[in-house]
């Protein structure tokens, strides 16, 4: 993959094809899409012609990596006998969708374990998530666990919560697994993406706890809610606790250029999703504009290049 990535989360409502056209129309080269309603249990399998268009249109214009996000019912940690059960056969066909697709990365919520020890529902996402993919059944696609901002009972506030489900989910699946970064999720959880010094140990820290080589996707969302607020509210780009200068430095950081910065941000007025693309790729551009033009050894260079 030459250059960066920048994409944004389409609609498939006209249909699959639609769906990456859309994506090339606002100017990205990568997209994220609901394989069905993101609100219903109940889905069924695109047809094989939908699947093949797509396949045509992501060939035709280089839009890769192609994520899928997974159903917002979900909730494999979940102790409720009913809500298990749907979640394992949500997320099996999910598994099953995606792969038919041809999709790259199933990016999924940890889950929720209220009412029982965050270890307990750690053990239960991956036991639900070992039943679901029994026998197989997506050998080419790589579940992408999303970190969260933490309110509530949420599972995945903590990167270490992460790593944890990674690691026994190689004991009990033959599932790929790797991780999905939400700059939104991020700040709200206590993560100061939005300053220079707060970014690199945030990075370190992902480096360090995950292996970035395992962070696959970037979910590229400012943030309604200041740091550390556990508010999962996502603003437009710029329009929010990170800030331009936040994403600027986010782009250009040498260990996420290579990631697919995928938008998830409002679509509030007309316009906004192509804004946000805009935006992205203007920050990005603008921060290696700066890199070139710093002398090496100056002191405003030294600040400007060390994080890009």
């Amino acid at each position: 993959m030459l250059g960066l990535r920048i994409g944004i989360h389409t609609s498939i409502s006209g249909s699959l094809e639609k769906a990456a056209l859309k994506a090339a129309e606002l100017g990205a080269n990568t997209f994220q899409i609901f394989s069905a309603s993101p609100r219903m249990w109940r889905a069924s399998m695109p047809a094989k012609e939908e699947i093949a268009a797509l396949r045509r249109v992501r060939d035709r214009l280089d839009l890769r990596p192609l994520a899928i996000h997974t159903n917002y019912l979900i909730n494999l940690a979940s102790l409720d006998p009913v809500i298990r059960e749907r979640s394992v056969t949500a997320f099996r066909g999910e598994l099953e969708r995606a792969d038919a697709i041809g999709t790259e990365y199933l990016v999924t919520h940890p889950g929720n374990y209220r009412g029982q020890p965050v270890e307990q529902g750690l053990a239960a996402f991956v036991l639900g998530l070992a039943e679901a993919a029994s026998g197989r059944i997506a050998p080419n696609v790589t579940v992408l666990l999303e970190n969260t901002a933490g309110s509530g009972a949420q599972i995945g506030c903590r990167l270490e919560e992460l790593q944890m489900i990674r690691e026994l989910a190689a004991r009990e699946t033959d599932l790929k697994v790797g991780y999905c970064l939400d700059t939104c999720h991020l700040l709200a959880a206590g993560f100061d993406v939005a300053s220079e010094a707060g970014l690199q140990a945030a990075v370190s820290e992902a480096d360090s706890i995950l292996g970035i080589e395992n962070v696959k996707v970037i979910h590229a969302n400012d943030s309604k809610g200041p740091l550390g607020s556990h508010m999962d509210r996502h603003a437009n780009i710029g329009e929010g606790h990170i800030g331009r200068e936040g994403f600027r430095r986010i782009l250009a950081h040498p260990k996420l250029r290579t990631k697919a910065f995928i938008l998830e941000t409002p679509n509030e007025e007309e316009g906004d999703d192509r804004r946000n693309v805009e935006m992205l790729k203007s920050l990005s551009q603008a921060k290696r504009a700066l890199t070139r033009r710093a002398k090496p050894g100056s002191r405003s260079g030294a600040s400007r290049t060390s994080v890009s």
